[in-house]
């Protein structure tokens, strides 16, 4: 845990935070940008989660976004050769794969609660949720090779167990996304309501939960958890290897076509030796 999320801020900047009947909710606030998250965003939603876990009033977690979107993975704006550039320290760093073993660590079912755009990072952090409900109008899926990233552990792993690997492998090599209709179809989604119902299905299924033993629900999810607990261990290389390649020229020209708006130039890389 990074010792910027132990200590809790002053005030939240990038998330809002509520508690209410057994249910935290933490949502993603950063609407200019459709909630892409920044490196003080994911530590605020360690902190966050972190203080769900230990609330013992708490007993169902959901994760959201403001405003008509889920989250679009972290921000390319501030992406450089060092990765994510935290404002804070001038230095790349991004805690996400911290905040991922929290969400599924805690003891207590999260649920993610998406409308509008759940792609990149974003769609990797619904799919560590426990459960997924979403709006008619979401969108899901990968753009890690239209940019120059990749998410070479539970974004390839877990994906392939929800959807089967024959679709994982086309989410994550066309880039295409899919609406909700066909995300309910594979399996990536509980249940699609429309968006003026997405608050009142999440707490509707979080009062379910609430009357369940919060101990049946704590050791069902680590036995759900335990056949990809292995995936940490590959996490931290393909994190590693991310941060390697941000600061290539592949990751360069793939950074800067997406800040101008155009496609990238990959041609020149596939004479690039193993």
């Amino acid at each position: 845990m990074p010792a910027s999320a132990k200590t809790p801020p002053t005030a939240y900047e990038d998330i809002l935070y509520t508690k209410e009947r057994g249910l935290a909710t933490v949502t993603m606030n950063r609407p200019k940008v459709m909630n892409a998250f920044r490196p003080q965003t994911i530590d605020e939603m360690i902190h966050a989660f972190e203080d769900a876990w230990h609330d013992d009033s708490v007993g169902v977690i959901a994760l959201t976004g403001a405003e008509g979107n889920f989250c679009t993975g972290g921000d390319q704006k501030i992406r450089g050769e060092e990765g994510y550039v935290d404002a804070r320290t001038g230095h790349g760093r991004l805690h996400v794969r911290q905040f991922q073993r929290v969400i599924r660590e805690v003891p207590k079912p999260v649920i993610a609660a998406v409308d509008g755009w759940a792609v990149g990072g974003g769609h990797i952090l619904h799919l560590l949720c426990d459960l997924t409900i979403c709006t008619s109008r979401a969108k899901f899926g990968q753009t890690g090779p239209r940019v120059g990233s990749f998410d070479a552990g539970f974004g390839t792993v877990l994906l392939s167990r929800i959807v089967g690997e024959k679709k994982a492998r086309e989410i994550w090599f066309l880039c295409d996304f899919y609406e909700a209709a066909e995300a309910l179809n594979m399996g990536l989604v509980n249940k699609v309501v429309e968006p003026d119902q997405l608050a009142a299905e999440t707490r509707a299924w979080a009062d379910k939960m609430l009357k369940k033993s919060p101990t049946a629900l704590r050791f069902l999810k680590a036995s759900f958890n335990a056949d990809t607990d292995w995936v940490y261990g590959l996490q931290a290389v393909a994190h590693g290897a991310t941060h390697l390649f941000y600061g290539t020229e592949e990751a360069a020209e793939a950074r800067a076509a997406y800040k101008e708006k155009r496609d990238p130039d990959f041609e020149k890389f596939r004479r690039t030796p193993w």
